[in-house]
C-alpha cells in the first residue's frame, strides 16, 4: 500500500492491487460518511444493455450469502444510519451514514453488498419491475423526462445519450447472466474508489478495510475509458404530449470535468440560472411572469459535459419563453459579463462551496470525485483562489464557445 497525506487530516492510500482509498477526519463530529464507487455506470453500456448498471446496483440490495435483503435494509438503520446508491453515467456509488461507532458494521455491510450479491432469478423478476415502475415514474414527470430526451437528442449513438434507467425493452431482456457478467468485469479493486469523512483515522480505516478483503481481492481488468462522440449541435426536436405545460431545455456539450474551463462555466451559470438573482429568474419569472420554473444547469462528467436551460410554461408562451432563453444566451455569447457581474458571481459560487463543504457526505463525495475524474486534490483555499482567478477573457472564451443559440440543441415536450 502507497499512502500520501493530502491535506491535514486528508489521506489517500492506494493498494497494490490498484484500490484506492481516501478519508478526512473531523473530530468534532460523532458521525461518518461511508461509501464505495465503482467506475462503471451507463456509459460503459451499449443498446441492448442500457440499464444493466443500474439494475446490478438494484439488485445488490436483494441479499448476499451472509445476508437477507431484510438485514440489509435493517442492520444500519436499528442504530440510526442510513444505506443508500445511485448509478450516474460515469459510475456507481454505494453509501452508509452512521454513527462513528459504527464504520466497523457499515463498511462490512458495503462490501457483502459490492463483493457478494446473490444475484437470484426470483429477485431478478421482482426486482425488474420495482425498476419498469420507476421508468413509469419519469414517463409521468415530464421535467425530469425531458432530460433524457435531451441527452438522447445530443448524444443519439453514443452511451452518454443512454438513459440511466434504460428503457422498457432493453430492462425487459436483462437476465442474472447480464449483471453477472457486469459484476465479474467491472466490481474489482482496480475500479473502486473507497472514502469517508467524519471522526474517523486513516490508520482505522485501512484496518477495516483489510478485515474486509479489500487490498488482497485479485485487482481484476483495468477499467475502460469511454469516449464522448461530438454531440449534435443546433438541432430541435418537439415531442407531443398532452399536458397543462410546455417543457423546453435548451443547451448544448461543453467539457470534461477536468477541462480547466470548468470555473467559468460553473460561474456563467451562476450569473444565467442559478438562484432567484439570475437573469433568467429575473427575466423570465419577475419581469414577464413567464413561468413558474426556470433555471440553468451544468453537467460535467470524465469524457464530456452538459450546458443547458430548463423553462416549463405554458402551450400559449412557450414561443415567447423560447425567445427569451435564446436572447439571454446570445447576450452571453457576445458580451461574456462585466467585472461587477463577476465579482458578485465568485462571491456566490465561493459561499455555496463553502456551505457545502460543511456536510461531511458532501466532502466525501467530492474525494472520490478526484480519483473518479483524475483531478489533483486542491484544498479549499486553493479551490477559493482557481474561482478567483477567473478572469472577463475566461469567461468570454466560454460563452463563445459554447452559449452561440446556433450551437444549441433544443428538446420541446407539450402540447403541439
Amino acid at each position: 500500500m502507497r499512502t500520501v497525506q493530502l491535506d491535514e487530516g486528508l489521506y489517500r492510500t492506494v493498494g497494490d492491487n490498484g484500490v484506492t482509498v481516501l478519508s478526512e477526519a473531523l473530530p468534532r463530529v460523532r458521525s461518518v460518511a461511508t461509501g464505495i464507487w465503482v467506475r462503471t455506470a451507463s456509459v460503459h453500456e451499449n443498446a441492448r444493455t442500457m440499464g444493466v448498471s443500474h439494475l446490478l446496483e438494484h439488485m445488490v440490495f436483494k441479499g448476499t450469502a451472509r445476508r437477507t435483503a431484510k438485514e440489509i435494509a435493517t442492520e444500519l438503520e436499528v442504530r440510526g444510519g442510513s444505506l443508500d446508491a445511485f448509478t450516474s453515467r460515469d459510475h456507481t456509488s454505494y453509501q452508509a451514514r452512521v454513527m462513528d461507532e459504527d464504520l466497523p458494521r457499515a463498511l462490512d455491510v458495503l462490501t457483502d453488498m459490492v463483493r457478494e450479491p446473490a444475484l437470484r432469478e426470483p429477485d431478478l423478476e421482482l426486482e425488474r419491475k420495482v425498476v419498469l415502475e420507476e421508468i413509469s415514474t419519469v414517463e409521468d414527470t415530464p421535467d425530469d423526462l425531458i432530460f433524457d430526451l435531451h441527452y438522447k437528442a445530443l448524444w443519439p449513438d453514443n452511451p452518454y445519450g443512454f438513459p440511466i434507467l434504460g428503457t422498457r425493452e432493453s430492462v425487459g431482456g436483462l437476465g442474472t447472466a447480464d449483471l453477472r457478467t457486469l459484476h465479474q468485469r467491472a466490481y474489482h479493486p482496480r475500479h473502486v474508489v473507497i472514502a469517508a469523512v467524519g471522526n474517523v483515522e486513516h490508520e482505522v480505516l485501512l484496518k477495516l478495510l483489510t478485515r474486509c478483503g479489500w487490498f488482497t481481492f485479485d485487482p481484476g481488468p483495468e477499467p475502460r475509458d469511454v469516449n464522448a462522440k461530438t454531440a449534435v449541435q443546433g438541432a430541435t426536436q418537439r415531442f407531443e404530449r398532452p399536458s397543462a405545460q410546455t417543457h423546453i431545455l435548451i443547451g448544448s456539450d461543453t467539457v470534461p470535468y477536468s477541462d480547466r474551463r470548468r470555473f467559468p462555466l460553473m460561474l456563467v451559470n451562476t450569473v444565467l440560472g442559478s438562484g432567484m438573482s439570475s437573469r433568467l429568474f429575473q427575466r423570465v419569472r419577475e419581469e414577464l411572469g413567464i413561468a413558474y420554473s426556470v433555471y440553468s444547469f451544468q453537467s460535467f462528467y470524465r469524457a464530456a459535459g452538459v450546458h443547458g436551460v430548463y423553462v416549463g410554461t405554458s402551450p400559449e408562451r412557450a414561443a415567447e419563453a423560447n425567445e427569451v432563453v435564446l436572447e439571454q444566451l446570445a447576450e452571453l455569447a457576445a458580451e461574456g459579463i462585466d467585472d461587477v457581474t463577476l465579482g458578485q458571481a465568485k462571491q456566490q459560487l465561493k459561499g455555496q462551496i463553502m456551505l457545502a463543504l460543511e456536510s461531511p457526505l458532501a466532502r466525501m463525495n467530492r474525494l472520490a470525485a478526484l480519483t473518479l475524474f483524475g483531478e489533483s486534490y486542491q484544498r479549499l483555499d486553493e479551490l477559493l483562489v482557481a474561482v478567483d482567478a477567473v478572469s472577463t477573457e475566461d469567461i468570454l472564451e466560454v460563452t463563445g464557445a459554447f452559449y452561440d443559440p446556433a450551437r444549441q440543441t433544443a428538446v420541446w415536450l407539450g402540447p403541439s
